[in-house]
């Protein structure tokens, strides 16, 4: 319980350090990222100028050089136009006639002709916008090249002076053009100056502010590992001085089974030393009582010896006298039983050679009917099927499985079986290897189980097959007798099966 105390304190000390919208403590807050500005974006500035008059061909080149920004003089192939889209520019300068020494002398160059006013740009003042404004460079200010007009005809007194005017009103423009870049110059690296130490001054405020997060997720770590390590320290301890506690009761009830233990060996012997006592007791006072009970015996025994050989005597006269005259019976009896038997065995012979008699006579009467259907069935061809001859003996027919007679079917199954599991596919074996059909034969028995006829309704189309099923009925002959049941109603019984041979014969 106190391990689980702590760690929810801690849990809901670091829930509640967040802040949402702020830094807080260092850890990310739920603020988004874009909606915090990174760097101060200059403001964006739109100017709209006319659109810039046409430039006037010089008539012909200056011959001075103009000042760079720093003072330094920039040859003429190396000084750049002015552009006309500046915002700052001056009025354009008066034209002056470069003096050549091909020229004419009554050329004169023509008086400067100022140049019209620029009107100020108007200015559009927009809303700062969130996203960063891109910086558009301020174009480089260069002075204004001077265009010479072309020469015209002027009065000769004007000619003298005019070289003069121009050369001052050219110089003097000259040096206010390069004083006005070097002023813009200046108040651009001033303000690019300003920007790049906005710029770092930011960047170290990233910085510290980055600073003072990984310091404060420092802290929270080390409070968190500290608070997890003083939390281990407390399970340790707390496991140790249960491990002490459950050492200490496991001592104790050792101590304490060991004292039972020693109580109970204690108990276990003191009640064998009563029970071996009180067994020596009992086993003493059964010795007196045994030694009493002998001598008791004894001097029955001898009272009974004495009174039994009394009685063996009078017992063996009695059986000599009983003796004598189970003789003299035995004698009678088997004088009369030897007469019983010799009249049982004359009755028993006459009964045998009427019995005989009868069979012989049966059974002669039953081959002259199986001779006289043989004879007509070898006339009639082997695919006849002469209806049979019903004779006087009763005769039964099975040619299927089904019959209301179950004594019959039995009898049936009976002969079937004793056909199909003996050694009898090797008589056919050879032969059932030929083409042949399933051969279709009825099978006579006598009450006796003797084989009266074999008849082939169908024949297998292989005297050798058909010879062979001869055999194989002959070969297992007698087959069982009829019951007493089946023998009262039929003296003789026609099986019919269709035989099949694949590993052994099959009778269906």
């Amino acid at each position: 319980m106190r391990t689980a105390l702590l760690l929810s304190v801690l849990v809901h000390a670091l829930l509640l350090s967040l802040s949402f919208g702020g830094q807080g403590l260092g850890l990310p807050g739920l603020d988004l990222p874009w909606r915090e500005r990174r760097f101060e974006a200059d403001e964006l500035r739109v100017v709209l100028e006319p659109a810039p008059a046409p430039a006037l061909a010089p008539a012909t080149a200056p011959a001075w050089v103009e000042p760079s920004v720093d003072g330094e003089p920039i040859p003429p192939a190396k000084a750049e136009p002015r552009a006309a889209t500046d915002a700052r520019a001056v009025p354009e300068a008066m034209a002056v006639v470069a003096p050549a020494a091909s020229s004419a002398p009554d050329q004169v160059a023509a008086p400067p002709v100022p140049a019209p006013p620029i009107p100020a740009p108007a200015v559009m003042a927009v809303e700062r916008s969130v996203v960063p404004a891109p910086v558009v460079p301020v174009a480089p200010l260069v002075p204004t090249p001077v265009i010479a007009a072309a020469p015209t005809a002027k009065a000769p007194e004007a000619v003298a002076s005019a070289p003069q005017e121009v050369g001052d009103a050219a110089q003097k423009q000259i040096e206010d053009e390069a004083k006005e870049v070097r002023e813009a110059k200046e108040a651009r690296e001033a303000k690019e100056r300003a920007l790049e130490q906005a710029k770092l001054d930011r960047a170290k405020q990233e910085e510290q502010r980055q600073a003072q997060q990984a310091e404060a997720a420092r802290q929270v770590a080390e409070q968190t590992e500290a608070a997890r390590l003083e939390a281990e320290r407390l399970e340790a301890a707390r496991a140790a001085v249960a491990r002490r506690e459950a050492a200490r009761a496991e001592t104790e009830r050792l101590e304490a089974a060991r004292q039972a233990a020693a109580r109970q060996e204690a108990e276990r012997v003191e009640a064998a030393r009563v029970e071996a006592e009180r067994l020596e007791a009992a086993r003493q006072a059964v010795a007196r009582k045994e030694a009493a009970r002998v001598a008791a015996e004894r001097q029955e025994a001898a009272r009974q010896a004495a009174v039994r050989q009394e009685a063996e005597r009078i017992e063996a006269a009695r059986l000599e006298g009983e003796r004598q005259e189970a003789a003299r019976q035995e004698q009678a009896r088997q004088a009369a039983a030897a007469q019983e038997k010799a009249r049982q065995v004359a009755a028993r012979a006459e009964e045998d050679a009427k019995r005989d008699a009868v069979r012989r006579a049966m059974g002669r009467q039953l081959d002259e009917e199986a001779a006289r259907r043989d004879a007509a069935a070898r006339a009639a061809g082997p695919t006849s099927t002469l209806p049979y001859s019903w004779s006087s003996p009763r005769r039964g027919r099975l040619f299927g499985r089904t019959d209301p007679n179950s004594e019959l079917i039995l009898y049936g199954e009976a002969w079937s079986r004793k056909i199909e599991l003996n050694m009898t596919f090797d008589m056919v074996r050879e032969a059932a290897k030929e083409r042949h059909t399933h051969p279709l034969v009825t099978v006579a028995l006598r009450s006796d189980g003797s084989v009266e006829s074999v008849t082939f309704v169908v024949s297998s189309g292989v005297p050798a097959i058909d010879e062979a099923i001869r055999r194989i009925v002959q070969s297992q002959a007698p087959y069982p007798a009829f019951s007493p049941a089946l023998a009262r109603q039929f003296d003789v019984i026609e099986i019919r099966r269709s035989w099949h041979f694949d590993m052994a014969v099959r009778l269906f």
